[in-house]
């Protein structure tokens, strides 16, 4: 993967794909200030150093059937062993899982998920979540209110103002 300097256009570029991803190259260059050509070849360069991971549609979670998103801590019995390795490897197969992440405090790891509702968390909880490898606890929060979702991420250190 090619190391890249971003500058300010490509910070432009970022926040622009960020906002909408579906913009042509034609809009993303006239919003950034480029001809087309060269906003191409910078979007190619950004894909190719990794900073463009992939695109997406955010799909709306409640018309889509899933409702109910719960935060759950997880502990483990070991960190450094097969165990820990066969939760992490179980975990990242789990359509319910959207993120996981190793944290520090109470728990191990951090998991959010999403379900149609709390019978369906139970039956995760029940019939997959507590039968993973290693897991000797875990503490479920509910989502009562989502009041900011997963939204584009601040750029502002990237290149010049």
């Amino acid at each position: 993967m090619p190391s890249l300097e971003p500058d300010a256009i490509d910070r432009r570029i970022l926040t622009a794909l960020q906002r909408d991803g579906r913009l042509t190259n034609v809009q993303l260059a006239e919003e950034v200030g480029l001809s087309p050509s060269p906003c191409l070849r910078r979007v190619k360069l950004l894909e190719e150093a990794g900073m463009i991971a992939g695109y997406h549609a955010t799909l709306d979670r409640h018309k889509v059937g899933l409702g109910l998103t719960v935060f759950v801590g997880v502990k483990v019995e070991r960190h450094h062993d097969e165990e820990a390795k066969a939760f992490r490897d179980a975990v990242r197969a789990l359509p319910q899982v959207v993120s996981c992440h190793l944290v520090s405090g109470e728990a191990d790891f951090l998991l959010q998920v999403v379900v149609p509702d709390l019978a369906g968390y139970e039956r995760f909880l029940l019939g997959t979540l507590l039968k993973l490898p290693g897991v000797s606890d875990i503490r479920s929060n509910f989502a009562i209110q989502t009041v900011k979702a997963e939204g584009p991420l601040p750029l502002a250190h990237l290149g010049g103002r």
